[in-house]
């Protein structure tokens, strides 16, 4: 593996994409450091300081953003507005008649589709950032912190439409950064961003569980959470590479004096067809009530059974309902992404058919049944994986936001494999051998 990466270093055009790569990852992690005009920075750092593995309701965006919301810096929301603008684009196109009519014109309509992203994202970054302001003034961002009050010392409206300016400009340049690794650097810009800002908060968060240790100090915990850590991450590569093949046969067609088909393929369904988009869902979804019942005043019935039931990862009620929401978000997305029926439909159009199966609405039933019965595994491995760290690691101070488990370790994983394979397939091409002998 050495010698491939030795080797990637070799080839000029490669290694300048490698290096043009790791530029913007340099870029991006300083823009995560610089804070934003208004705000009382040693209050900031008292109180992050002090919310040291307590990052409460925030933790899940401060983790898209590489501890960068927290620090209310000016790329405080990350790509969190860019991932949430590409989730709602992807499901209205299932709704909206024009946009899957744009999704079905090729390079043309994906570029319109993705032009409105970018509209969405930005109108999602002010009113996220909106919403970060006013937690930060009003002390909510950093609950029991005894400087959380001082955090924005200037509570007028000058100050406050600057703020937001600045971290919606922050966003926009962060997308930038991300299409400019798409375009000229290695894999996908947003996906090896997310990468960053997750691997980014993996020394911290090891290092406080071993000053939170009690055993050999804490020395014994630190071990025990990698080698729990590494076999998590074997478990994930295993499922994330196994995939259900379905044989396709395409019959031999003559078109004036050439014959076409005639060759055999296959339709790979993954066990894991979401990715890691349901967790994303349900934790969003859960996040919802908790944030209104923050806000909300007086101290009535409701708000009292939220911040009890649904503000705590370890709560019963908190645990059942998040798994449920991944395993039901696993079939609605499958369902979604995966239309059975097209896929039948195209291949009747060349000729194609899957041994044993008539062509047409016949294919597609076994298609669908075939990945309903696939689905059901791969949803219950992605709550099984989301609460790791909840059920199993509670014992060593981790919390849900522990690095090995639940989205941080799925994204990771993910991204690394494309990443790899991409490199791969540009050794190849120069007569390489890859990562993978």
């Amino acid at each position: 593996m050495l010698t491939a990466f030795a080797r990637a270093f070799r080839t000029p055009d490669l290694r300048k994409k490698l290096l043009f790569t790791l530029g913007i990852i340099v870029v991006y992690r300083v823009g995560t450091h610089i804070p934003i005009p208004g705000v009382n920075y040693k209050a900031v750092q008292t109180c992050v300081t002090e919310a040291s593995g307590n990052q409460g309701l925030f933790g899940l965006v401060n983790m898209f953003s590489g501890g960068a919301l927290l620090q209310i810096t000016i790329f405080a929301l990350g790509i969190m507005p860019y991932i949430t603008a590409s989730i709602i684009l992807q499901l209205l196109t299932v709704v909206i008649p024009r946009l899957e009519a744009l999704k079905k014109e090729g390079q043309s309509g994906t570029a319109k589709i993705t032009q409105y992203t970018r509209y969405l994202t930005v109108a999602l970054a002010i009113l996220q950032g909106t919403g970060l302001v006013a937690t930060a003034r009003t002390g909510a961002l950093f609950s029991g912190c005894t400087a959380a009050g001082s955090i924005v010392p200037d509570p007028s409206i000058f100050v406050t439409i600057t703020m937001v300016i600045c971290m919606t400009a922050g966003t926009c340049v962060v997308m930038w950064l991300g299409e400019l690794i798409t375009d000229r650097g290695i894999g996908n810009g947003m996906s090896i961003l997310m990468f960053i800002s997750i691997a980014a908060t993996f020394p911290s968060a090891l290092w406080a569980i071993k000053k939170q240790g009690t055993l050999a100090d804490g020395w014994i915990e630190f071990g025990t959470v990698i080698l729990v850590g590494l076999v998590m991450v074997a478990l994930v590569v295993f499922v994330e590479q196994a995939q259900r093949r379905i044989p396709v046969q395409y019959a031999k067609r003559m078109i004036g004096r050439r014959s076409y088909g005639g060759t055999s393929t296959y339709i790979p369904l993954k066990v894991n067809q979401a990715g890691v988009i349901p967790v994303i869902f349900a934790s969003s979804l859960l996040y919802i009530p908790a944030l209104v019942a923050q806000f909300a005043g007086g101290n009535s019935g409701w708000k009292q059974w939220v911040e009890t039931n649904l503000t705590k990862g370890t709560h019963p009620v908190y645990i059942t309902l998040y798994f449920l929401l991944i395993v039901f978000f696993a079939f609605f997305y499958v369902a979604i992404s995966f239309n059975p029926e097209e896929v039948a439909d195209n291949m009747k159009k060349y000729g194609g058919f899957i041994p044993g199966i008539r062509a047409g609405r016949p294919t597609a039933e076994y298609l669908s049944y075939v990945l309903n019965r696939i689905t059901w595994p791969g949803s219950l491995y992605l709550g099984l994986i989301a609460l790791v760290p909840t059920m199993a690691l509670a014992g060593f101070g981790a919390s849900q936001n522990f690095p090995f488990g639940g989205t941080s370790i799925l994204i990771i994983v993910g991204v690394g494999l494309e990443t790899v394979k991409q490199i791969e397939s540009q050794l190849q091409q120069r007569n390489y051998e890859g990562f993978l002998r």
